[in-house]
């Protein structure tokens, strides 16, 4: 960490937010925007218009980290106009590559960990200063927390986890930024709209051979269930319809603190919290999804039955390579369990070709996998080594040109069976999240998400102007039961039923 400088306030000083990757980090991007607004930081949206830009990395897979150092040389690139002043990266990226970072990217003006969240103001302003900061040297963050689940959260005040907003700082919380009673975590939403992230939890205790994540994330540590409902009734007053509970492993929430079973307590005093119409969950475990939450997602009511399943492979060859459990037919069994309680529930995945050692009969058994499960979305991720995995050790790589010929073979054929599958939803009666409204002028249709689509990751649903007599139009954040009549692809074309808008 960073040593503190003492550095004058200057009054007025503004700051540019801009996120990439996933709702995990825009949840981190909103506590940093919540500490710098407390602090006296203008939030302005234009990195031209800011004196900082800060840019929340992802460091994730290659395509990400290319994403994030495009972004942050295209901010240095506005100094020559004189606004920014400084350059700022912070998220997943900096955290993982610290002063390698800093020293192959001299156009950013620092590269800050997570350890500097907590004073994220001071540091920005001794940027400005001209003050040099020492980037960090990363560390395994796994090692900062003790290896037993139950005892971290004893221990979790004593490193910084992005996202929990735990050590305020002795701040004042302005009106509007921190819920007004409870554990008080910083957070600014700076997306408008009727759907937000929610944190659970940080960091994950998996050891899958091909994902860098826990090294820079850290250790698994959930957040406390009153401080998880503070922050969900602040929302509500936010404007929040619909809750998206994200984490590294959803399915893990509360084993470090003593109960196993903890989500299934938490969702349905989620889905009660006045204002709040819908909880999601996402980022499951499919080894650690078991019959009692499937129960619980799939019959509480206001917890949409959606199932966002992390598969990844179904080949169990591939599956022990890549330290992870299951097969076509156990996870075959568990969508049919979710889908016997309510045979609409949403599924959706990930999955990865070209492991070391894939054979074309293990991408065989995937593709069998996929025909069978007909899930509505699934993303197709080629294999490429990622710094410090076990899998990079890994003999039998496959060529990187036939990791691209499996990649958009297995795309080809998700891309026919989710079409397929959203054909399977016409004539079903879908409850629909108004997110969007066209003008009236350029016809007045709505877009939204059904219960089965999450936000950005899955399909969407058009609403055409509703035909009924007296009705007012769409707007934003109203649920409107319709009835599917059409498809694109995944997205969805529905028509509202008379008498059902809320």
């Amino acid at each position: 960490m960073t040593a503190p400088v003492v550095v004058p306030v200057v009054p007025g000083r503004s700051v540019a937010l801009v996120t990439l990757g996933c709702a995990r980090n825009e949840v981190d991007s909103e506590e940093l925007a919540g500490r710098l607004e407390a602090d006296g930081w203008t939030l302005v949206d234009e990195p031209a218009d800011a004196d900082a830009v800060l840019v929340n990395t992802c460091g994730f897979i290659e395509s990400a980290k290319k994403d994030s150092i495009d972004t942050l040389l295209a901010a240095a690139d506005l100094r020559d106009s004189g606004r920014p002043q400084a350059v700022v990266a912070v998220g997943c990226l900096a955290e993982r590559y610290g002063a390698e970072l800093a020293a192959s990217l001299p156009e950013a003006d620092a590269i800050l960990g997570f350890d500097d969240y907590a004073s994220i103001g001071d540091r920005l302003r001794s940027v400005l200063a001209g003050t040099p900061l020492v980037p960090h040297v990363p560390s395994d963050r796994r090692l900062l927390l003790p290896i037993s689940p139950t005892d971290r959260p004893a221990a979790a005040g004593a490193t910084s986890l992005p996202g929990h907003g735990a050590g305020a700082g002795g701040l004042p919380l302005p009106s509007g930024l921190a819920p007004a009673s409870g554990p008080r975590v910083l957070r600014r939403r700076l997306e408008g709209g009727p759907t937000a992230p929610l944190k659970l939890a940080s960091g994950c205790d998996r050891r899958c051979t091909f994902c860098a994540i826990p090294s820079f994330r850290g250790s698994f540590v959930s957040r406390r269930p009153s401080e998880i409902l503070d922050e969900a009734r602040w929302l509500a007053d936010q404007g929040v319809r619909e809750l998206v509970l994200v984490s590294e492993n959803s399915s893990s929430y509360g084993k470090d603190l003593g109960d196993g079973r903890l989500l299934e307590t938490l969702l349905p005093e989620l889905a009660g919290v006045d204002g709040i119409e819908r909880v999601r969950v996402s980022y499951l475990q499919p080894a650690e999804t078991r019959p009692s939450l499937v129960e619980t997602v799939a019959s509480t009511p206001g917890v949409v039955p959606y199932f966002d399943l992390s598969f990844q492979h179904a080949s169990p060859p591939v599956l022990r390579r890549m330290r992870r459990f299951g097969s076509t037919e156990s996870f075959v069994e568990l969508l049919e369990v979710a889908r016997r309680l309510v045979p609409t529930a949403g599924a959706r995945s990930n999955v990865i070709v070209g492991f070391p050692g894939e054979t074309e009969a293990d991408l065989a058994e995937l593709e069998r996998f996929l025909t069978l499960a007909r899930l509505d979305v699934v993303g197709v991720f080629g294999y490429s080594d990622e710094d410090g995995t076990e899998a990079a050790t890994y003999p039998d790589k496959v060529d990187p040109a036939e990791v691209a010929d499996r990649v958009d073979r297995v795309g080809r054929l998700v891309e026919e069976l989710t079409a397929q599958r959203a054909d399977e939803r016409i004539g079903e009666t879908v409850e629909v999240l108004v997110e969007s409204v066209e003008s009236v002028e350029l016809g007045g249709a709505a877009e939204g998400r059904a219960d089965h689509q999450g936000p950005e990751v899955d399909g969407s649903t058009t609403l055409a102007p509703s035909r009924h007599a007296g009705d007012a139009p769409w707007r934003v954040g109203e649920l409107v039961r319709a009835l599917v009549v059409a498809t694109e692809g995944v997205d969805l074309v529905a028509e509202a039923l008379p008498g059902q808008r809320r």
